[in-house]
């Protein structure tokens, strides 16, 4: 996404919440954006076999 997409994403997502954005923090609310957008790709595009299937105990 452009700059310009991204400003205009946080001015639509920030109006659908009501959530105000001050000027001073754009900066790091578009570099939080790009990261998780940047991550999220890379999940998107990590290819999965058809028979994946979740795993039914998750443990840490």
């Amino acid at each position: 996404m452009a700059d310009d997409h991204l400003d205009k994403y946080i001015d639509a997502v920030a109006t659908a919440l009501a959530l105000p954005v001050e000027d001073a923090w754009r900066p790091a609310v578009r570099a939080n954006l790009e990261v998780s957008l940047r991550l999220a790709r890379l999940v998107d595009e990590f290819p999965l076999p058809d028979e994946t299937e979740p795993a039914s105990i998750y443990s840490a």
